[in-house]
């Protein structure tokens, strides 16, 4: 595994960081909690020592799997990434979605990052991940009805308190965090990336670049699209939020399928899969530190970390966008 600096911070992350949306079961058509405990310790053997979460994924269960898998391990030699601002316990904020549970209960899902909410929200995934500390904590939207200077200066409150080493946010653009910087110490934005979706590098990649900071890049597979294992007619668990995505068109995965195949012998070259050749490819793009990748089981999560053992050349990056280019999708 190699190691990538959060920028402003003295904390590594690990290229490919342990993305653990998936693992909560919500919108993924539930969870097997030993797998996902599988998948995060076998990801640790093999050097992904970040992992991130967030107490929306599965309202806790997430955060609890994730304190689970880590115990028995050095709490220095693991980073714990999770979030705040997103609430399904109190109807505040910004009203996003309506959703089910994992159990089938209707909730209302609330954008809120108020000073008191985010106190609370901290204490409740300190125990949920049987920890002291959280090593960055993201926003995980933007809130309207609350400003950004109440939401950052509610961590710096926690940060002097030793609950909360560094801050980041989610899902934000250049002038939030503009905004944001000016009352805390901004390491990063965590914010979904992948070839199909490259709308970042218009504004927030040159920003990042200019005022040093660490771009987190989520869903670089497209929620699987790009792992080549996904044919028309594909048919997704019930309560699999995939569903209704465009991406996942029959018609989408027929042009997408068409582009990985055009990529696929330089994977073949390097006897790598196609996933692991577009976590190398994102890797390589300007303003990107770190890929943030699911896994549901051990399997996947091997495949995952093994990426990092093969590079790309700039001509074979270049080759592959070159590619890209030539692909459009149907929103």
């Amino acid at each position: 595994m190699k190691y990538r600096k959060l920028a402003n911070t003295d904390l590594l992350l690990s290229e490919v960081t342990f993305g653990a949306w998936a693992a909560g079961g919500w919108m993924w058509g539930g969870t097997e909690r030993k797998d996902a405990i599988d998948a995060m310790r076998v990801s640790y053997s093999m050097g992904v020592t970040s992992i991130d979460t967030a107490p929306i994924y599965g309202q806790g269960t997430s955060e609890e799997i994730v304190g689970e898998a880590i115990k028995g391990v050095p709490r220095d030699q693991i980073q714990i990434l999770t979030k705040y601002g997103m609430r399904w316990d109190l109807k505040k904020g910004d009203f996003s979605f309506s959703s089910k549970t994992n159990s089938g209960e209707n909730i209302d899902i609330y954008k809120y990052a108020g000073k008191e909410s985010i106190i609370k929200e901290c204490e409740d995934s300190l125990k949920r991940l049987g920890t002291d500390y959280i090593d960055l904590y993201q926003i995980h939207w933007p809130d309207s009805t609350t400003s950004i200077e109440e939401s950052m200066e509610a961590v710096s409150r926690l940060i002097e308190q030793g609950k909360v080493r560094y801050a980041g946010v989610c899902n934000y653009n250049a002038g939030q965090m503009e905004e944001a910087a000016k009352y805390i110490s901004l390491a990063s934005n965590q914010v979904p990336y992948s070839m199909v979706k490259r709308d970042i590098e218009a504004e927030l990649v040159p920003y990042c670049i200019a005022n040093n900071k660490s771009i987190l890049a989520y869903s670089p597979l497209e929620r699987g699209l790009l792992t080549g294992k996904m044919k028309p007619g594909y048919k997704f668990a019930e309560g699999d939020h995939r569903r209704q995505l465009s991406f996942f068109k029959d018609d989408n995965l027929e042009r997408t399928n068409e582009f990985l195949n055009l990529i696929k012998p330089i994977a073949n070259e390097k006897h790598i899969t196609l996933g692991q050749l577009v976590i190398l490819w994102t890797l390589a793009q300007p303003g990107i530190t770190i890929t943030l990748v699911g896994a549901r089981n051990a399997e996947q999560a091997i495949e995952n970390a093994k990426a990092i053992d093969s590079t790309l050349n700039k001509e074979e990056v270049a080759i592959i966008t070159d590619y890209l280019e030539q692909l459009e999708l149907t929103v």
